[in-house]
């Protein structure tokens, strides 16, 4: 059930960014200086960290997606990343993960809804 709405939080997150348009899908609509594309960044490297262990130095910077990335190139990362996780969590104990999914799943779904708002406000595109 965990990993049933953690996958539903991650395909609705991915495809609030998939087709964003260039260049607001980059451009801070709010004052924080959130953008849809730092914010799938921001979610991969959460993903990362809890699940594979790979060590965040800068939590801030992971809100940025490098200049150099397209669209695309960030959504793949984020997919490949959740790939990647779900095939360790097919091999890993229910109990050992239960808070790393939980973690999860609010993590992304506090980050879908900022991913709703921004999206749009870059294009009027709504729903899931």
């Amino acid at each position: 059930m965990l990993r049933g709405f953690l996958d539903y939080l991650r395909s609705c997150v991915s495809a609030k960014v998939e087709g964003a348009p260039e260049p607001q899908v980059r451009t801070a609509a709010v004052p924080s200086g959130t953008n849809l594309l730092g914010l799938l960044t921001h979610l991969t490297f959460v993903e990362r960290a809890t699940f594979l262990g790979e060590r965040v130095r800068d939590w801030k910077a992971t809100f940025q997606a490098s200049p150099r990335d397209s669209v695309a190139d960030v959504v793949a990362r984020y997919r490949e990343t959740v790939e990647r996780v779900n095939e360790v969590l097919d091999d890993s104990v229910v109990a050992s993960v239960r808070w790393k999914l939980v973690h999860m799943i609010e993590e992304t779904g506090r980050h879908a809804g900022h991913a709703d708002v921004l999206r749009e406000l870059i294009d009027g595109t709504t729903g899931r």
